[in-house]
């Protein structure tokens, strides 16, 4: 005997992204801000005087990449529960990638999902993090490894929050403008090399064009079976030096600078990059500071945790490999011995 159960997909989870002042919000239902104490230090006020809800709260957890664990999606969920939450309230994430990520995630299985929306205060954030659905939290094992794909109700990304941004969280930033120009947009990349993102307009259009690079990706690939793993291009080196230095010594954005560069190395052995190429894409992360060495204690351990990374299977790794400056190739069928030189030049 059979049943089928025919599940057609009939809610259009389509949803906008304003680049620009944050509007007066009016929402009648419970709504909780999650944030961290510094932002709260920094923007929460400016934040209140934008919202009006039927009952407002705010919840607060530590700050930094080691909190992104169980332990705070439990206070998180602790405090929906006491304040009786239920399935119309809405979750408004108030932070950087960490507590973007951490909020949908609650969001995603708070009685088995509620709405949420974004509000990024970080640059890194608001190009990358914040768009597209990605949620989760780490463990042990590495990054990001437990989560959900549930996309946002709305982004607000609001350059006001970026006055207050210290110099590596602004690099770390401009790595992941970086990587989406450099595997989509070889005109972007250029107009990188050619403007100084320290300009507040020009650093407005980086924005844009980040984010808009992203949701055309998103939108042909929401749940990452092809297309989407391109945007990761650096992340499967930069979580393992993530995972290396106990997420404590460099950003995310900063690992992935480095993963870049690694990447890069990988693409120049391969053909797919010349020397050239792979010089211009360190001097525009030099240009802001980002460093592109790190030193390999084991390489053959650096190589195992490929294995983790959610990309690979049981027995290959996926790398994903600039094709020149512009264009990008997703591979399992890199030769461990090449990877290998890859490695230890680091």
């Amino acid at each position: 005997m059979k049943v089928d159960i025919a599940l057609k997909k009939v809610v259009d989870e389509s949803y906008s992204i304003t680049i620009d002042t944050i509007p007066e919000l009016t929402f009648n239902k419970k709504v909780a801000i999650v944030t961290n104490p510094k932002v709260a230090g920094l923007h929460l006020a400016y934040l209140l005087s934008k919202i009006s809800a039927t009952d407002l709260y705010i919840i607060t957890v530590p700050d930094g990449e080691e909190y992104k664990n169980q332990q705070s999606v439990d206070l998180i969920l602790e405090s929906l529960f006491n304040h009786r939450f239920n399935r119309k309230s809405l979750l408004i994430a108030f932070g950087g990638g960490v507590i973007g990520d951490m909020t949908g995630y609650v969001a995603s299985i708070y009685q088995r999902g509620i709405d949420f929306i974004q509000i990024p205060t970080t640059l890194l954030s608001q190009v990358d993090a914040s768009v597209g659905g990605k949620t989760g939290m780490n463990n042990r094992f590495g990054k990001n490894l437990v989560g959900a794909f549930h996309q946002p109700q709305s982004v607000y990304i609001d350059p006001y929050f970026l006055s207050t941004l210290p110099k590596r969280e602004f690099g770390a930033g401009v790595a992941e403008i970086v990587k989406m120009a450099v595997t989509f947009n070889k005109e972007f990349f250029e107009f990188l090399e050619q403007h100084d993102l320290h300009n507040k307009e020009v650093l407005k259009e980086a924005i844009k064009q980040a984010v808009q690079t992203k949701a055309d990706v998103v939108a042909q690939d929401e749940k990452e079976h092809g297309l989407r793993a391109a945007l990761n291009y650096g992340h499967t080196f930069g979580h393992v030096i993530e995972k290396q230095t106990a997420y404590k010594k460099y950003l995310h954005g900063e690992a992935v600078a480095i993963g870049m560069a690694m990447a890069n190395k990988l693409a120049l052995k391969m053909g797919l990059m010349t020397q050239e190429e792979v010089a211009r894409v360190e001097k525009v992360l030099h240009k802001y500071d980002l460093e592109t060495t790190y030193s390999i204690e084991d390489v053959e351990e650096f190589y195992e945790t490929f294995f983790l990374d959610k990309k690979s299977s049981d027995d290959s790794i996926t790398f994903i490999i600039p094709q020149g400056i512009g264009g990008v190739k997703i591979t399992n069928e890199c030769d461990k011995e090449l990877v290998l030189d890859v490695l230890k030049e680091f």
